[in-house]
């Protein structure tokens, strides 16, 4: 069954599911240390924090996390791929992951995740930049989420 996903106005919500993202939040602002003191603040039980952890989201997190996949066929050089993945972050992405086959035909193609939520310039514009990258033969966008 594929994932559903529904936008619910926070006073509808059940209270362990809006205490679960106050821990999470008050985790990632630094107002508590550990999961056990952040549960006791907001007073919630450890459990119940782990089973809804991973799926509580505010509209505007989603909205700022994006990420997409590029493939690119890399020519087989030294120092290639540290210069694409320097313009990356040049442009303010963050890689998440990559992923190089080995060598044929003196090409290797290179596939890797970018979040792209803080990107400095629009996606078009890295993606042309990374193609004007010396011993880049192809970068495309292989897929978006």
């Amino acid at each position: 069954m594929a994932e559903r996903y529904f936008v619910v106005r926070e006073d509808l919500l059940p209270e362990a599911i809006v205490k679960t993202f106050r821990v999470l939040d008050m985790l990632k602002r630094g107002e508590a240390e550990t999961v056990h003191e952040a549960v006791e603040r907001v007073g919630l039980s450890r459990s119940a924090f782990y089973k809804y952890k991973d799926g509580v989201y505010a509209l505007d997190q989603i909205e700022r996390e994006r990420i997409v996949t590029i493939s690119m066929d890399l020519e087989h050089r030294a120092g290639i791929l540290s210069k694409v993945l320097a313009y990356v972050a040049e442009c303010e992405g963050n890689v998440l992951t990559i992923h190089q086959s080995i060598p044929l035909q003196g090409l290797a193609n290179v596939v890797i995740s970018v979040d792209i939520s803080g990107l400095s310039a629009p996606l078009p514009v890295l993606i042309d930049g990374i193609r004007k990258q010396d011993g880049v033969r192809r970068a495309a966008v292989a897929g978006q989420g």
